[in-house]
């Protein structure tokens, strides 16, 4: 699912260019904005919604079985509140394939939440009011894609504000959360089609390096290097597998997941990383 590069820059391109100009955003893009967006993952990586759309068509699950809550951590660090960012916009989309609205209300005051800590407030306010409106309304198809324009409203804003560091580390927690989801699934009715979504060695990787190109502080953090660890190690699985997965390979690829998951949501760290 990593796109080539050309495809890849026209689809940032439009995404960006779409949430400027459909959405109401005040004020257009510079050109080096633009640049940047262009390049905000270096790879495509994939939507949560276009993972979730694959796994539909050749093992579509109950999702409204699979846990899809998950926990917004108290925290004055920034590099947590970023990946924690990326976990609510997955789980998002998982609260939306299980059409359960309440959960998307709570994951969009989160999300309002998380971004005003963060300071990229302004721009998301109007989103997370419009998730509850259409959660309210059962609105589906609508609520999936005003996910997928939050997730890029959350990306450019940090980007115009020169927090590029902060759109990796979304990126990262997204993946993570959306591999986990995936490897349950397979787990719980194994198809070699499914297994196949979580052969991204590649993007694993991308993403890890993404992380060792942060500023020294952020780098340095101790959640941010467990999770580049994980990407690392997840990655190294993948490779071992030559596109052929076990269920066992996949559950420990899901325990991996999982683990550090668990410790993005923690509120256990209060240390504030400018």
């Amino acid at each position: 699912m990593v796109m080539k590069n050309k495809s890849m820059q026209l689809l940032m391109l439009v995404l960006v260019l779409g949430v400027s100009c459909l959405y109401g955003r005040g004020g257009d893009l510079t050109s080096q904005q633009i640049k940047e967006a262009v390049y905000l993952d270096g790879i495509s990586v994939p939507s949560p919604g276009e993972i979730f759309a694959a796994i539909n068509k050749v093992s579509p699950p109950n999702w409204a079985m699979l846990s899809h809550g998950g926990v917004a951590p108290i925290t004055t660090n920034r590099a947590q509140l970023a990946l924690a960012v990326g976990l609510l916009v997955t789980n998002g989309f998982v609260s939306v394939e299980a059409q359960d609205g309440q959960q998307v209300k709570n994951i969009g005051r989160d999300m309002m939440t998380l971004s005003k800590a963060l300071g990229v407030s302004q721009n998301i306010l109007s989103r997370g009011n419009n998730l509850i409106e259409f959660a309210d309304h059962s609105e589906w198809d609508s609520l999936r894609q005003e996910l997928e324009a939050t997730e890029n409203e959350v990306k450019t804003t940090m980007i115009e504000q020169q927090d590029r560091n902060l759109v990796n580390l979304t990126s990262a927690g997204a993946w993570l959360r959306g591999i986990d989801v995936v490897a349950k699934i397979v787990m719980n009715n194994y198809s070699s089609e499914g297994a196949a979504l979580l052969d991204e060695p590649f993007l694993a990787r991308h993403l890890a390096a993404d992380l060792e190109e942060l500023s020294p502080k952020l780098k340095n953090d101790s959640l941010v290097i467990q999770v580049r660890e994980t990407l690392i190690e997840i990655a190294t699985i993948l490779e071992k597998q030559n596109h052929r997965f076990s269920e066992e390979v996949i559950a420990e690829i899901q325990i991996k997941a999982s683990k550090v998951i668990k410790a993005i949501e923690t509120s256990s760290s209060t240390k504030s990383i400018p």
